[in-house]
């Protein structure tokens, strides 16, 4: 919608995104103009002002005070000073108190565009006040906070009205139909990352405790609570479904509308909220949570497992997670926050780092997974392209999970991080509807694994998915090879293996002339273990150096690949894909194993090449997300941000990329798999 306040928030900071259209053509019609410079009569100070991007959204977000929540304009005022000793500042927005009309009651900042500066002056602004309410919005974002003591800020889902209480807004029935309705993520343009980072900011840092095992928790635990409210997901997206034509969160005000017509008494209160209690009782009603989901979801916490942050911490993180909806289709919300905090502690030592959504589902469109297919990722980390394969089955079958419950059972991951190992169970138990097969395993060294799995504890954990992957041996007595028809991997990338009883199990591990070598890179000794996992005629997507492919010193690795292997395929992806982790330039290497009926030998064939101009990320790397024309994040009909890149069409959201060029070809060549 063209507007001439769009035209004036141009390649600013701020947006129109959170205002209503009624809004928005109201301001928009009052605009005039004097010397060519835009002007408007102010709202509440009754005279005429140059209307600049930030104006814009006080004006805007004043009329919602006025016209949504009911506040009067008596009680309102712009430019308020502030004391700080000698110091004045003045704030943007401040409502006064019903019954002290010299007290303030909410203070709200405009002129800050990024939520970490405005949070940092609303923190001072409420400090010298005493005002309980805060509000930060940028006219895309928005952030309400309650000052629970002058060193934390409460995330609120919504600020009381103008006959409210603080206490009627936090004890109001809350559902899974208001955590649509309120989600983080597409109202306030936030990702699960941020929140995190924020409540690392706000309690996690003086915590004591472990950062990650304590967010680890309360993610599992709020997971575990909107699944138990499935069955009101399922019943919410019937009424979209059969009022908009379709399930779809692109248009994101028109699902909000239809939900908001619902009567809330049909659904089941979420436990995972802050509803004002005591904060003991708070934390009293998430560790009987925690219990109940540790019970479902076993071998992710030890059963005696208890929340560790005290109970005031808990209740600012709390508060600061309720209202971002976990459970979107491909569990991508999750999964950046995870990344985030693993590659905090060892992920990055390893050279082993998350994989970008995008990577993993240009390599899934290529691979083209069958149902009844047997899949394994022996790098998996958070299990990423396990997870996505089982979204790939789901969306090209249109089966409900129920029905495929057969096919999930034969996809693996494997990884020696504990932590990784289990992120990516919790992740495969969502996605997978409870089935998981993601063990805790030194892939390399698999003649170890005897060893490993002598440990009651430990088959407790694993021992229905080890014994599942031990039916796909080829030998009965060795853990060598496997009968796999897909592998796809990104594994680690750092350090050379010198251990001479693990190197001499690998071919790669002997020179030309037959010579053990001291010391083999270890995605070197993964290229071969990963062949092994695969059958005849299986096909295989891993991530390498760009140095393997064209290094003088790597041609026995080449020749060896190639010796087992028909290349299918070579995608150059872009050096900012693994950034901020590192900057390693890298190739995604597609192979099929020969086979005489589905993949015969052959020396002369033409091989698929391309290169990724369009990273996803920006030099620092941040993702670099689609924008609407007036510099909105764009959203898809699932309600995920879209993601800047030429890897592949995000089901139609983007131009044809990489995969699609690739699945032309493989039906050109009529691989097998096409």
């Amino acid at each position: 919608m063209k507007t001439k306040l769009s035209q004036i928030l141009k390649d600013s900071e701020y947006s129109l995104s959170l205002f209503s259209d009624d809004l928005i053509h109201e301001l928009d019609s009052k605009i005039f103009y004097k010397d060519e410079k835009p002007y408007i009569n102010c709202i509440i100070r009754d005279k005429e002002i140059l209307l600049k991007p930030e104006e814009i959204v006080r004006q805007l977000f004043t009329s919602k005070l006025i016209h949504d929540y009911g506040y009067p304009k008596e009680r309102i005022k712009f430019e308020h000073s502030v004391k700080f000793g000698r110091e004045v500042k003045s704030a943007d927005i401040v409502i006064f108190d019903k019954d002290r009309r010299t007290v303030e009651y909410l203070i709200a900042e405009i002129k800050k565009p990024k939520l970490i500066d405005g949070k940092a002056q609303l923190r001072s602004y409420c400090n010298a006040t005493g005002a309980p309410i805060a509000v930060w919005t940028n006219g895309e974002d928005i952030a309400y906070y309650n000052r629970k003591d002058p060193n934390y800020f409460e995330d609120l889902t919504d600020i009381p009205s103008v006959d409210q209480k603080l206490e009627d807004l936090l004890t109001e029935s809350f559902t899974y139909r208001d955590l649509i309705i309120n989600d983080k993520i597409p109202n306030k343009g936030l990702s699960l990352k941020e929140v995190v980072q924020d409540m690392e900011d706000e309690v996690l840092a003086g915590a004591g405790v472990d950062s990650f095992e304590e967010v680890f928790k309360l993610i599992f635990i709020k997971l575990f609570d909107e699944k138990k409210r499935e069955h009101d997901k399922k019943r919410l997206y019937k009424i979209i479904e059969k009022k908009l034509g379709e399930v779809t969160m692109s248009n994101y005000k028109d699902v909000k509308e239809v939900l908001k017509q619902e009567d809330n008494s049909l659904y089941e209160e979420l436990e995972f909220r802050n509803k004002g209690q005591s904060e003991g009782e708070l934390k009293k009603k998430l560790q009987r949570l925690f219990d109940e989901a540790k019970q479902v979801w076993k071998g992710i916490f030890s059963e005696d497992s208890t929340i560790q942050l005290t109970p005031s911490h808990l209740s600012i993180c709390v508060s600061a997670l309720q209202d971002v909806k976990l459970t979107n289709s491909n569990l991508d919300v999750i999964d950046e926050a995870f990344e985030y905090l693993v590659s905090k502690t060892a992920k990055g030592e390893k050279g082993q780092y998350f994989t970008p959504r995008y990577v993993i589902d240009m390599c899934v469109k290529m691979l083209n997974p069958k149902p009844g297919e047997y899949m394994i990722d022996p790098a998996s980390g958070s299990c990423g392209f396990p997870v996505h394969v089982i979204f790939w089955l789901r969306e090209r079958t249109k089966k409900p999970i129920e029905e495929l419950k057969d096919d999930i059972a034969k996809i693996f991951g494997i990884d020696f991080d504990e932590k990784a190992v289990r992120i990516g169970r919790t992740l495969n138990i969502i996605a997978g509807d409870g089935h998981t097969n993601v063990l805790h395993l030194n892939t390399l060294d698999y003649e170890r694994w005897n060893e490993t799995v002598e440990n009651i504890d430990w088959m407790l954990t694993y021992g229905e998915g080890f014994k599942r992957l031990e039916k796909l041996k080829t030998e009965k007595d060795s853990y060598k090879q496997f009968q796999f028809d897909i592998l796809m991997a990104n594994p680690p990338f750092a350090g050379d293996i010198k251990e001479p009883r693990v190197l001499h199990k690998y071919n790669v591990s002997f020179n030309s002339q037959n010579k053990a070598k001291s010391a083999v890179g270890r995605d070197l000794l993964f290229i071969e273990r990963n062949l092994d996992f695969l059958k005849p005629g299986g096909r295989m997507a891993i991530v390498l150096p760009q140095g393997r492919f064209n290094n003088t010193s790597d041609k026995e690795i080449r020749a060896y690949i190639s010796e087992k292997a028909r290349i299918l395929a070579v995608v150059g992806l872009h050096g900012n894909t693994f950034k901020p982790h590192t900057g390693t330039k890298t190739s995604v290497l597609f192979v099929q194993k020969w086979d005489e009926k589905l993949c015969p030998k052959k020396k002369d064939y033409p091989i698929f090449f391309a290169v990724s101009e369009k990273g996803g990320k920006d030099n620092s790397g941040d993702y670099v997300y689609l924008k609407d024309e007036e510099g909105n994040r764009k959203i898809d009909k699932k309600g995920h941000l879209i993601v800047e890149q030429d890897l592949f069409n995000h089901n139609g959201e983007l131009p044809d990329g990489v995969a699609e060029a690739f699945c032309e070809f493989a039906k050109k060549e009529g691989l097998s798999f096409s």
